[in-house]
């Protein structure tokens, strides 16, 4: 197993049966992951300095436009996408197995959890997961204390209110709030 065929086998949905190839792989991306954010975490740093960490936890280049304050974890790394001007506030988690894209101008509050793996409904197989990704379009605000589940897309301009559970899609320009999260009221542009 290599990245290439890990990231194609998550991308395109696939079940992760616990034990398998993928799912031994995954674990090692993990441990790759967690020596990382230890480094980002552990002590302080420029934001140029972060950016460097941040790049060399998701193999991209280096994004001098992004800002990140720490703590900052995930358990994967190398499946965020990340555009221009985004700023990520402290405590942020990402599991990013299946996939997460963020736009440009993307506020991200503190403690935001962003998760694209669900497990297995059978008891049996409980260990098993399936990925699924999160889309974030340009110029989102995600409140602090905001958790989105596998498999949602937020539209342009939106914002979850702090605290909210994000279980569907959002709307572009609405704001949305609640657990779960429910439309509260269109963005006059």
């Amino acid at each position: 197993m290599n990245l290439e065929k890990y990231l194609d086998h998550v991308n395109k949905g696939k079940r992760i049966t616990a034990g398998s190839d993928e799912h031994v792989f995954m674990t090692c991306l993990l441990h790759d992951a967690l020596k990382i954010t230890h480094r980002i975490n552990s002590e302080y740093h420029t934001c140029e300095e972060i950016q460097e960490l941040f790049a060399e936890l998701t193999s991209t280049p280096v994004n001098r436009t992004l800002s990140i304050i720490p703590p900052f974890n995930t358990d994967c790394g190398k499946n965020i996408h990340i555009g221009e001007n985004v700023f990520i506030n402290s405590g942020c988690k990402m599991q990013d197995q299946g996939g997460i894209y963020i736009g440009n101008d993307v506020l991200i509050g503190h403690n935001a959890c962003l998760l694209t793996l669900n497990h297995a409904p059978e008891a049996e197989k409980r260990a098993d997961m399936y990925p699924e990704p999160i889309y974030i379009e340009d110029k989102v605000w995600l409140g602090s204390n905001v958790t989105v589940l596998p498999g949602v897309r937020i539209g342009e301009g939106a914002i979850v209110a702090a605290g909210a559970v994000v279980t569907k899609d959002v709307e572009a320009f609405t704001i949305v709030g609640g657990i779960p999260a429910k439309f509260m009221k269109n963005i006059d542009e």
